[in-house]
This record gives structure tokens, sequence and C-alpha cells, in this order.
């Protein structure tokens, strides 16, 4: 059985999003996809909330904002605080047996992207890089990013970073079904398809709007 997953999605739990964790389960029904990692900024909340309302296998994920950039933890137990170091972000997410996604490397443009350099000191502990990330603007960074992990041997991915459900169904990564543990995943992401399909300009003006709006929405929790 192919599994068509995205593994970089956020939910009202985020800053900058307001989508209800309910309707990011119908949305991804409705486009197909059976297996997701929410990966909200510096909380499990929204992921746990997700998973508690799909009919489909959903991975309890974070994007951890670090010193230098953002790092992706996927299969967490527990939440890690943001603000540490790259390395110490990436060593926690080790101790809880989960897997170090890098997302977006190289992008800059104000997206919290790791550089060429930290993503390389943090190798020891990486396992799957973002090779195509549908909000990242330039195509030579996803470009950058695909070289990064070939050259290394690592897995890459195909993602939609959606912050509103529009953006699901767009990118996302075929790969065959596995046991359900984070190495199983990471083996079977050896044998992924991707689908690659931008999300264009107009998702990070939304963004923005979604940044404004959000003081008014007082949802029960928020990513910091």
């Amino acid at each position: 059985m192919t599994l068509r997953g995205d593994f970089h999605m956020h939910t009202r739990f985020s800053y900058d999003c307001l989508v209800a964790p309910e309707a990011l389960a119908r949305r991804c029904v409705q486009v197909g996809l059976d297996c997701i990692a929410v990966t909200d900024h510096n909380t499990i909340e929204g992921a746990r909330a997700v998973q508690a309302a799909a009919p489909f296998t959903v991975i309890i994920g974070a994007e951890i904002k670090s010193t230098a950039g953002e790092i992706t933890g996927l299969f967490l137990q527990e939440e890690i605080p943001p603000g540490l170091s790259p390395v110490e972000t990436a060593r926690r997410i080790k101790e809880q047996g989960a897997l170090v996604s890098i997302p977006h490397p190289f992008t800059g443009m104000g997206r919290s992207a790791l550089d060429r350099e930290t993503a390389t000191d943090l190798l020891p502990y990486v396992d799957i890089v973002e090779g195509f990330n549908a909000r990242t603007m330039r195509s030579a960074d996803n470009a950058a990013a695909k070289q990064f992990a070939r050259e290394r041997g690592l897995p890459v991915t195909a993602v939609s970073d959606a912050h509103a459900l529009r953006e699901l169904g767009r990118a996302y990564t075929e790969f065959p079904e596995f046991d359900g543990s984070p190495q199983g995943f990471k083996q079977a992401l050896g044998e992924a398809a991707l689908t690659e399909s931008p999300a264009g300009a107009f998702v990070h003006a939304h963004t923005t709007l979604n940044k404004l709006i959000r003081p008014l929405v007082k949802p029960r929790s928020a990513g910091r």
C-alpha cells in the first residue's frame, strides 16, 4: 500500500495560523492525505488535537525555533522549549527517539531557516531534509536542499507547510506503508516519490494577515 503524506503543516496552536484541528483533519481526508505530521511552532498540542480527530495516521511533531533557525521534530513525546542552540534542540529531539527534519533549509527571507553551515554542523543528528517546501519562493532553494540531502544520503520529503486549508493536497510525499516506528518511517522515505506544486506568493500575505487577526481570536492555546 502506498501512503500519501505531508509532514509540515500548522493549526491555530501556531501564532500565524487560524486553522482548527478538526477542520484540518477533514480537509486531509478530502484531498487524500492519509499520513501527516502536524508541526506547530514550539508546541505539540495541535498535533495531539488533530490526532484525536483524524481517522488516519498523525505523527506528533513541532517546528522548534532554535537560536539559529527552525528545526522540526517528528514522533515527539514531549515538547522541546524554543531558544536552545541548534545542537541542543536536535539532541533533545533524538533523546525522545524522534526524528530530526530540516525545514525549508537555506531559504532565509525571514523564514527562520537554518543556513548551510548550521545544517552541516547538525548532520550527526539529521534524519530527513525537506527537499520541496511549497512555500519556498525560489526554486533554486528547493534544489539546493535536495542536493544537500542527496550528497549526504538523507531522505527528502515534499511538504505543503500549510497555514490555510486550501494549501493542503498540493505538495505531498508518496511512500510505502511502514510499521509505525520512527525508523520504519525513515526507511520508507527512502522509496518516496515527491509531488511538487508551489503554493504561490499569496500564502505569505495570508500568514501576515493571520498574525494581525490572531490577537482577536483568543484560542484555547497557541504556540509561542
